[in-house]
C-alpha cells in the first residue's frame, strides 16, 4: 500500500472513531469526553523516568506514542481538539510532525503547559487517563461503563489499523531474518537483538514489548528477559519473539531456529509449524477462539506421540491427564492492536482447561488475532509428570536431551476477513 493511500486510510479512521465515540457517550449518557495521553513516572528515588509508550484510547486516535502531558477532546458532531505539549526546553527535543492530511480531520492545538487545557464546560464531561495524571480535572474520571464501551470500538479494526498492523509485520519480519542469520553465523543473544534492532530501524525502548530472545535452554523462559552477551559453546536453538509499533500499532511475532546438526528437534520444530499453519487457518468468522486453543492441545498431543516423546496413551488422554499442558502451558494468542495484548479479550472468565488464555471470544471480521502454538522442555512443570505416574509413558532421555534446546513457539498475527482469514506475517515473508 503506498503512502497516500495509508494517509487517505487515516482520515477515514479518524471519522470512524468519531461515530463511534459519539455512540458511546450518547449510550453512557456523556456530552463529551477528554482523554489524556498520560506520561511516564519517575521511578521511586530517582529523578528518571520509565520509557513511555502512551494511553491506549489515546493511541488510538493519534499513533502518537511517546506524546506525553497531551489531551484529546471529542464532542458528538464536532471535529476532535488535540492538545499536544510542546514545552519551551532547551533539555529535550518537542515532537516534529509532518505535514499529513489528518491534521484537517482535528483541531490541532500546542501547549506549553502539561495540566489539562481550560475549555468552557457544558453538559456531563467524561475523563478519561491515568489517574494520577488527571489530577483535579472537571468532569467524572474514568466511568466504568464508558471505558468499556471504548475498549469494544477496538476490537473490531479499521482499514488503517489493518494496514498499519500489515507494515508492522513487514517490519518485524526483516528483523526476524536478521536474527536469524546472526545465530546461526555464530552471535550471542546480545548481537541477535542488535541485529533485529539495525533491521528494524527501530530503538528496543520504542519496540512494542522487550524483545524476547532465547538462545538453548533460554528458550524454555516463555519471557527470556535477559541477553547474553557470549554466545554458548554449542548454539543448538534460538527463539525470538519481537515486535515492531508502526504509527502506534503492534506486530508480535515469534519464529524458532535449530542449529545445525539438531536432527531431532528440528524435526520437532517442522512438525510444531506444520500443526501452527492448521490452526491460522482455523481463523474465520463465527469460530469460538477457545476450540482453537483446545484444538492445539490435539495438535501437541499428537506431535508428542508421533516423535517418540510419549507412548502407551492416546492423544485423548494425554489432553485430557494434563500432558500437553506440562508441554503447551500457555494460551494460543490473544488480541492485536495500539496494544500487544490488546483490550477486551475476557468477556468471561478463561475455561477451567485454559486459564492462561488472554481471549475467549468468538471471532467476527476485522479483528486481529494471534496464534502462538508451543512446545517446550520445562523443568519445573515436567519433573512433577516424569516423577508422577504418568512418567513411565514418558521418554526421560530424549526429553533430557531436547532440555537444552529450550522449547519451540511459532507466532503469526492473523486477520479475521469476511469469508475466513489473512495472515499478515505469512504475507509479509515471515
Amino acid at each position: 500500500m503506498s503512502e497516500t493511500d495509508l494517509l487517505t486510510l487515516q482520515v477515514t479512521h479518524i471519522r470512524t472513531l468519531q461515530q463511534r465515540y459519539e455512540q458511546a457517550l450518547a449510550e453512557c449518557g456523556y456530552d463529551s469526553l477528554l482523554i489524556s495521553s498520560g506520561a511516564a513516572p519517575l521511578r521511586y528515588g530517582d529523578d528518571q523516568a520509565f520509557e513511555f509508550q502512551g494511553y491506549g484510547p489515546f493511541l488510538h486516535w493519534t499513533g502518537l506514542t511517546g506524546q506525553e502531558h497531551s489531551w484529546l477532546l471529542i464532542r458528538p458532531g464536532q471535529a476532535p481538539v488535540l492538545w499536544l505539549y510542546q514545552p519551551v526546553d532547551f533539555w529535550h527535543a518537542n515532537l516534529e510532525l509532518p505535514e499529513e492530511p489528518w491534521h484537517q480531520a482535528v483541531e490541532l492545538r500546542f501547549s506549553e503547559q502539561r495540566e489539562a487545557p481550560s475549555m468552557a464546560r457544558t453538559g456531563q464531561l467524561a475523563v478519561i487517563g491515568d489517574p494520577a495524571f488527571l489530577g483535579e480535572v472537571p468532569g467524572e474520571h474514568n466511568p466504568e461503563a464508558l471505558r468499556q464501551a471504548l475498549d469494544e470500538t477496538r476490537v473490531r479494526k479499521t482499514p488503517y489499523e489493518i494496514a498499519c498492523l500489515a507494515r508492522a509485520n513487514e517490519l518485524a519480519v526483516a528483523g526476524h531474518t536478521a536474527a536469524r542469520d546472526t545465530f546461526l553465523a555464530g552471535g550471542s543473544e546480545f548481537d541477535i537483538n542488535l541485529a533485529y534492532q539495525q533491521a528494524t530501524r527501530q530503538r528496543e525502548a520504542e519496540a512494542p514489548y522487550h524483545s524476547i530472545i532465547g538462545v538453548n535452554e533460554h528458550a524454555g523462559t516463555l519471557h527470556y528477559q535477559y541477553y547474553d552477551t557470549t554466545a554458548p559453546a554449542q548454539a543448538r536453538s534460538l527463539l525470538i519473539d519481537a515486535g515492531v509499533r508502526f504509527r502506534g500499532y503492534c506486530s508480535d511475532i515469534t519464529r524458532t531456529t535449530p542449529g545445525v546438526g539438531e536432527g531431532r528437534f528440528a524435526a520437532l520444530v517442522q512438525g510444531l509449524e506444520r500443526l501452527q499453519h492448521r490452526l491460522c487457518d482455523m481463523v474465520a468468522p463465527g469460530v469460538d477462539y477457545v476450540a482453537i486453543h483446545r484444538k492445539t492441545h490435539e495438535g501437541i498431543a499428537a506431535l508428542l506421540s508421533a516423535a517418540g516423546l510419549v507412548s502407551g496413551l492416546d492423544d485423548q488422554a494425554l489432553v485430557e491427564q494434563g500432558v500437553t499442558r506440562a508441554f503447551f502451558p500457555h494460551g494460543i494468542g490473544h488480541f492485536l492492536g495500539v496494544q500487544v495484548h490488546d483490550v477486551v479479550g475476557e468477556r468471561q472468565p478463561s475455561p477451567e482447561d485454559a486459564p492462561f488464555l488472554r481471549l475467549n471470544r468468538t471471532l467476527e471480521a476485522d479483528m486481529v488475532v494471534t496464534i502462538e502454538p508451543g512446545l517446550y522442555f520445562i523443568p519445573s512443570l515436567l519433573e512433577p509428570l516424569l516423577d508422577g505416574p504418568l512418567g513411565r509413558h514418558l521418554d526421560r532421555d530424549m526429553i533430557d536431551e531436547l532440555r537444552g534446546c529450550g522449547g519451540i513457539r511459532i507466532e503469526d498475527n492473523v486477520v479475521v476477513t469476511e469469508a475466513g482469514s489473512r495472515n499478515l506475517t505469512r504475507e509479509a515473508g515471515g
